[in-house]
């Protein structure tokens, strides 16, 4: 028996396996291992099938296997394959990859995963924005569990996800994929969907490192003008906070330049900060085509293999989603001396030392993932397996509708809802009737499945007005468009109106319809002109709120929008984020009083149409004033939201006037309602006099707590005094003295308590090793007997 290579022995370090196998590389093998093909899994279960994306040149599979190949793009994500036969086509692939290759190196797979597996007949979840509106990391932490058990199950490795991009400019096409306007919020959610996903065996992907979400007036792959101490303040702090404590083995880099450096070939960003300073030792991965970029886009280099050595000095690892500089160019580069080979054998390290950690270099190595255990990859005929492999389980449903319930913000309530009994419900509007109405650009029936229109979804999507019939089935349910999305016909308004007077109650649809580059009005390069309601939506709004009948408007959207006068005519307003397959039901609960509404703003819903860009991170000189006609304030602050159940709060605490280390603050919650809920208790800093320019307010710690009627808890935060800290003008993170003011909040526009103390002692100069979170404790608090 031969014996065995030292880079398969797992009694060997890491290390140790990583410098052997290097050694035996050839200079063309190298760089093998340092890109991706786009593929697609085969329907039949055979072997994959390159050239499947318009972006990319064709390639020739058959003569790249040769030198070996480091990581397949979506096999699952590309075209409508069913499970099994995806399972079967990847195995097949892999094997074929270790046996046409000189030492038989596996690729590593990958896939996206936003709001669920993008592949057919996975579950659609809601999207990461209705992920922030639960305020609920554990809730998510699951998400990613589930997630990433179904992706391992069938051979990826690698999920491209989730975006830690926070939201500068709601204008901006991709919001939905945005967990928030907040970087605390961004960061505790974004970690806690990470260790989910790390957890279940799939590397996990930050996205995009850095300054994506704060483009000039919200475009899409747009220049970015932050300062450094935005960048190091709002932009940063989530991905730092994920690499310290999420477990992430993977970043993906910003298609932006910021001041007109390329992130992509950034060294700063991607080397000194990301790698010396955070510690982060896994992979760096190129946005799709962002490498070609730098030479097709920025002009920052003059051919492709200039643009291979401005991407690997910064340190991009892996070029994606195929090879176009990390190929023939990169190695004439190497061999001509304008690249330097320890480049790549710098990204090679970190490349084979992950392959090492997903155990495709072990002896035992068997391609045949755990979905297909107990058949021969080889032999198995491959129409016994179809229909054999779900991805979409009763499991995954209720997660699903879980998150989808938890998820949905009433904005506004003057006791139309919960309904009570009606008759006759008028469901009016474009999202009434559309089962892509709840789905984000990246599910795969938006993404993918629209290019197949002949293929059945793979999911089972109600539209509202299914759900509402299911959910009042003694009451009549009619129902009328009035106008598309976006398409801005207005012949039908004058109908719906009638409908609407000829009701007890309305449900008014509006909002969204996901697509990419402009096919939609939500998702990848859908950018908006202003925050107006796509169409002539608007006008379909104020005709149905002249008709008198109680109305609740319910917006299924990928952003906020203005609403005009809606926040003061509605009878309720519902905000659902493309709250995924069971998103529906979960507002048909709403509307019925079957489920609590318990969600809370993670971005603002602006006032004006015009107002942007604007935050609630805002300086003073950001809000209302009287020198400027313009006004930023919001109609609906971030962490705004409504349920069922009234909750009082009281004798909020500090515990003491001055603190040099930590501090507590506490309040008591009661749920004074008649039902059980949950309420959101959020706890915003002030820091009146700084050396620079602070937010008026931002948040610093947060608990969701769930009480039952006429239970009470006292919630207490200890606060670090590391909490207060920022960038100081010499561009080091520092935590001043001075008065500071803790806002036990509602929203960040609803302060129920603002308690003042004194940060004492000498300033000093903190780093990524400070304290990132309050320490909470909840104590139940006994019901008074009278």
């Amino acid at each position: 028996m031969p014996d065995t290579p030292p880079w398969r022995d797992s009694t060997r370090s890491t290390n140790e396996r990583v410098e052997a196998l290097l050694s035996e590389l050839t200079l063309e093998e190298k760089c093998a291992q340092l890109y991706g093909v786009w593929i697609a899994a085969s329907a039949e279960g055979g072997e994959v099938a390159p050239h499947q994306h318009d972006m990319s040149d064709a390639v020739d599979l058959d003569a790249l296997l040769s030198r070996g190949l480091g990581q397949l793009t979506r096999p699952f994500g590309t075209q409508p394959v069913d499970p099994a036969m995806g399972a079967l086509s990847l195995a097949r692939t892999q094997r074929r990859i270790v046996a046409e290759s000189r030492l038989g190196i596996p690729a590593v797979a990958h896939d996206e995963c936003l709001a669920g597996f993008a592949a057919w007949g996975a579950t659609a979840y809601p999207v990461p924005l209705a992920w922030g509106a639960t305020f609920s990391p554990e809730l998510i932490e699951r998400v990613g569990a589930r997630i990433g058990a179904d992706m391992r199950s069938v051979g990826v490795h690698q999920g491209l996800s989730p975006v830690l991009d926070v939201v500068r400019d709601a204008r901006w096409g991709r919001i939905e994929e945005t967990i928030g306007e907040d970087p605390y919020l961004v960061g505790t959610i974004a970690s806690s969907y990470i260790r989910g996903l790390e957890g279940a065996g799939v590397v996990a992907t930050l996205k995009h490192f850095v300054g994506y979400s704060a483009s000039r007036a919200g475009r899409n792959l747009a220049p970015v003008s932050v300062g450094p101490r935005e960048l190091a303040d709002v932009l940063l702090p989530p991905f730092e906070m994920a690499i310290r404590e999420s477990g992430v083995r993977s970043v993906m880099n910003s298609y932006s330049d910021i001041d007109g450096v390329p992130s992509a070939g950034d060294e700063y960003l991607l080397t000194t900060l990301l790698r010396d300073t955070w510690g982060f030792t896994g992979t760096v991965v190129a946005d799709y085509f962002a490498v070609g970029f730098l030479h097709r886009l920025h002009g920052t280099a003059a051919d492709w293999a200039e643009a291979a050595g401005q991407a690997l000095r910064a340190g991009i690892d892996v070029e994606l989603p195929t090879v176009t500089a990390y190929g023939d160019e990169l190695i004439a580069a190497v061999r001509e001396g304008r690249v330097e080979e320890n480049l790549v054998d710098r990204a090679l390290r970190r490349v084979l030392a992950q392959k090492i950690e997903l155990g495709l270099l072990d002896t035992d190595y068997d391609p045949t993932p755990e979905a297909l255990r107990g058949h021969d990859i080889d032999s198995v005929d491959a129409e016994t397996l179809r229909g054999s492999v779900s991805f979409d389980t009763a499991g995954n449903r209720e997660l699903a509708r879980d998150i989808a319930e938890r998820s949905i913000v009433l904005l506004t309530n003057n006791g139309t809802l919960p309904f009570m009994n009606p008759r006759r419900i008028a469901v009016i509007g474009p999202n009434a009737d559309d089962p892509y109405a709840v789905l984000g650009c990246y599910s795969f029936p938006a993404h993918v499945g629209v290019k197949h229109p002949n293929l059945p979804i793979g999911i089972d999507l109600p539209t509202l007005r299914d759900s509402v019939r299911m959910e009042f089935p003694d009451a009549e349910v009619v129902h009328a468009s009035g106008t598309s999305v976006s398409g801005g016909e207005t012949e039908g308004i004058a109908a719906a109106a009638e409908l609407a007077r000829s009701a007890d109650v309305v449900v008014l649809a509006l909002g969204d319809r996901a697509g990419l580059f402009g096919r939609g009005t939500s998702g990848e390069g859908c950018d908006a002109e202003n925050l107006a309601l796509p169409g002539a939506q608007q006008m379909l709004v104020d005709a149905i709120l002249d008709t008198g009948t109680p109305t609740s408007l319910v917006l299924l959207a990928g952003r906020p929008y203005f609403l005009g006068s809606a926040p003061q005519r509605a009878g309720a307003i519902v905000a659902a984020f493309f709250a995924g397959e069971e998103g529906t039901g979960a507002i048909a609960g709403v509307l019925s009083g079957r489920v609590n509404p318990s969600g809370r703003l993670p971005v603002s819903v602006p006032a004006h149409a015009g107002a942007q860009p604007s935050t609630y991170l805002a300086a003073p000189l950001g809000q209302r004033s009287g020198v400027s006609n313009i006004d930023p304030t919001p109609a609906f602050w971030f962490g705004h939201g409504l349920g069922y159940s009234s909750f009082a709060w009281t004798e909020a605490q500090i515990s003491s006037a001055e603190f040099s280390n930590e501090v507590e603050v506490a309040v008591t919650v009661t749920n004074t309602g008649k039902r059980s809920g949950s309420d959101v208790v959020q706890v915003y800093l002030s820091d009146p006099v700084a050396s620079v320019v602070r937010p008026v307010r931002r948040l610093i710690a947060y608990h969701r707590l769930e009480l039952n009627a006429g239970a009470s808890a006292r919630v207490r935060f200890l606060l670090s005094a590391d909490l207060t800290s920022f960038t100081a003008r010499d561009g080091r993170r520092i935590v001043e003295p001075g008065e500071m003011v803790f806002g036990c909040g509602r929203s960040a526009g609803a302060m129920e308590a603002e308690l003042s103390a004194v940060l004492t002692g000498e300033a000093r100069v903190v780093d990524h090793r400070r304290a990132l979170h309050a320490s909470v404790c909840v104590e139940e608090v006994p019901i008074r007997v009278m």
